[in-house]
């Protein structure tokens, strides 16, 4: 990093032209005149990163110290060095400049980043007034480290861009920061309600919501009980020889993830929406990809390759965005619905938020979106969509009483298409949170989210779905309207049931707070890995047991035998312990009469049925939703021990 200081007297300056696609917003480009001060023009060399950024600034704050100034106008100076490092990575070196220089006291301005700039300078005629330094990494560091004098990452909530990358975050989070939010509760009848107004008796999920995302505090102190389970079961674990956050999946927890995949693709497939698989990285400077993030926060991982800097998708939107492009679109083809299920997206989560299954920085998640002529088909799409999601979830085993409802809008929005938001609350059928903006900082004008809330008092988006009016012209993605005018559509953001995963925490919460209150815990019955558990009591009704599994297996019941040299009463009770729903004992008395003593566990007794009465019973239960063939050795003596 090369620096050129000046103590001024005064410095005008003003912005004439966007020079690069990498620019900070620029609100206006009248001249901005500050007197008393220090101009640091700077130039960000290749290899420059953080710790660069910050001797910069500490030799910088001493400098002052000694002149008796402190306001700071950090000057982006290209001209100081030949060897410039990429636009990305100087823009968030000056972001994060800006901040560690408000954290060392100084009063901080910033000149645009990207544009070209007329200037004029008055400069202080006293020995320091003038003065130029070149800082390096190994001028003040043995150089050292595993990241071989790659840029580390601030944390973009500090202000400066993602963790593990140097794609700029922007003004977004400074905007964000001063964005101020109306809480209200929205009842079903359309009542707007103020938060602290609204008597939450009978309604003690949504008042933890309520509290939850208004305080946004997001770090656990400890782990939910889900993480005992998904061991337990023996559906996942946390992989230590990968990046924290990223989960390994045993063939229990696979095959629950197959089919909810399943389950949530068939259902969006039925709705409408076409399938499709798009890249799992982008060029971060792409140019839809820098406005995106020059736009908004985001935390992601990068990679470089060939000279480009490319970031792990955190989201399906760019790729479908990206195909939307090449379709020549009528109105007539609208509403117009990509889907793909992303496994997987990565979002760099700070590490006190990582949890076991309930949020990871590598995820599956089901994205659907939607192309609209208008706002009035959008809303009315989105009202289908809230059906979807609803559906898509109370068939896996999560009833509307297991999460709360929250609502963003604009206050524009909400006085334009209040009919809109009550109709989404009648459906909702309970009082929701609504959180209110004075003016549109995201590129939506509202989302909704399905949250479910913990015994910890966290909050968990599932099912989520958002009405976008800026991507459609940042992508440049047109239809023809039926005055044969080229018109950017409405783009609908829609998960139906949020990450796989998340299904998968939410459901083993579930099944710990039923044991709490004294009710056996367990999966619905199509997800769960063994359905049908036979014990034969001796060798000799083995083959009977072969026979059970053959006829189960092929009724697509998934069956297994535990043909292990154990007690009858401790492999009962090991399939208590895996959550099996229905354990047949097979002895001499049932091969004789045909009648099978069925243990079933929901009803918590034993009843007598044939063969063929289980079988109807138990697709009646399953009949409609995906089924997977077993995915462990059919005898247990076949399978290995998971040491967990």
């Amino acid at each position: 990093m090369r620096i050129l200081q000046l103590h001024c007297d005064s410095i005008d300056y003003a912005p004439t032209k966007q020079e690069n696609a990498i620019a900070d917003e620029v609100e206006s480009t009248d001249t901005v005149r500050l007197e008393e001060l220090v101009v640091a023009l700077v130039t960000v060399e290749t290899g420059d990163d953080r710790d660069v950024a910050s001797e910069a600034i500490v030799q910088i704050s001493k400098s002052m110290e000694k002149m008796g100034c402190r306001r700071l106008l950090l000057y982006p100076y290209a001209h100081l060095s030949s060897d410039l490092a990429r636009p990305s990575v100087a823009f968030g070196m000056f972001r994060d400049m800006a901040d560690l220089a408000v954290s060392a006291g100084l009063e901080v301005f910033k000149a645009p980043f990207g544009w070209t700039k007329s200037y004029s300078v008055r400069v202080k005629g006293h020995p320091l007034a003038e003065s130029s330094k070149v800082i390096r990494k190994t001028s003040y560091s043995d150089g050292g480290g595993g990241d071989g004098g790659a840029a580390p990452a601030p944390d973009p909530e500090s202000g400066g861009y993602a963790h593990g990358s140097s794609c700029p975050i922007s003004h977004a989070l400074e905007r964000e920061s001063k964005l101020k939010s109306h809480w209200h509760i929205l009842t079903p009848d359309g009542n707007l309600v103020g938060v602290d107004k609204f008597d939450f008796t009978g309604h003690k999920k949504l008042e933890v919501l309520a509290k939850y995302e208004s305080e946004k505090q997001r770090h656990v102190d400890e782990p939910p009980p889900h993480v005992a389970l998904m061991k337990k079961l023996a559906i996942a674990d946390y992989e230590h020889a990968s990046d924290h956050g990223n989960m390994r999946f045993f063939p229990n927890g696979r095959l629950i993830k197959s089919l909810i995949e399943t389950h949530v693709t068939n259902r969006v497939k039925e709705y409408g929406g076409y399938e499709v698989e798009t890249p799992i990285m982008y060029d971060s400077e792409h140019p839809s990809m820098v406005s995106y993030f020059n736009r908004f926060p985001a935390r992601q991982y990068t990679i470089d390759s060939e000279g480009k800097r490319l970031f792990l998708r955190f989201a399906a939107c760019f790729g479908q965005f990206l195909m939307a492009t090449r379709f020549q679109l009528s109105h007539h083809n609208l509403p117009y619905r990509l889907y793909e299920l992303t496994r997987y997206s990565f979002r760099r989560e700070q590490s006190g938020e990582l949890v076991g299954l309930r949020r990871l920085r590598a995820f599956t998640m089901p994205d659907c979106h939607a192309f609209c002529r208008d706002i009035k088909q959008a809303t009315e799409e989105i009202a289908v969509r809230f059906e979807l999601s609803q559906r898509v979830l109370s068939e896996m085993g999560i009833s509307r009483d297991d999460y709360e409802m929250a609502i963003r809008f604009t206050r524009d929005f909400y006085s334009e298409n209040t009919d809109v938001i009550t109709k989404l609350a009648r459906a909702h059928g309970k009082p929701m949170l609504v959180e209110m903006w004075d003016e549109r900082f995201f590129y939506f004008v509202l989302k909704w989210e399905f949250n479910y809330v913990d015994n910890f008092g966290k909050a968990s988006a599932l099912s989520t779905d958002q009405i976008d009016v800026e991507n459609g012209e940042r992508y440049g993605i047109t239809f023809v309207d039926q005055n044969n005018e080229q018109v950017h559509p409405i783009i609908l953001h829609n998960s139906p049931s949020g990450a796989v995963e998340r299904i998968i925490y939410t459901l083993l919460e579930k099944a710990a707070s039923d044991s709490k209150a004294g009710l056996r815990p367990q999966l619905p019955l199509w997800l769960s890995p063994t359905q049908v558990r036979v014990i034969p009591v001796t060798e000799a009704s083995d083959d009977f047991a072969a026979g059970l599994h053959e006829k189960l297996s092929g009724a697509s019941i998934r069956t297994d035998i535990d043909d292990r040299n154990q007690s009858i009463g401790k492999r009962i009770r090991e399939a208590e312990k895996e959550w099996v729903p229905y354990v047949l004992v097979i002895g001499k008395k049932e091969q004789e009469s045909g009648q099978l003593s069925v243990r079933d566990r929901e009803a918590g007794y034993v009843k007598g049925m044939t063969t063929d009465e289980l079988v109807e019973y138990i697709c009646s239960k399953t009949s409609g939703m995906p089924f997977t063939t077993l995915n462990m050795p059919v005898r247990l003596s076949k399978r290995p021990q998971l040491m967990v």
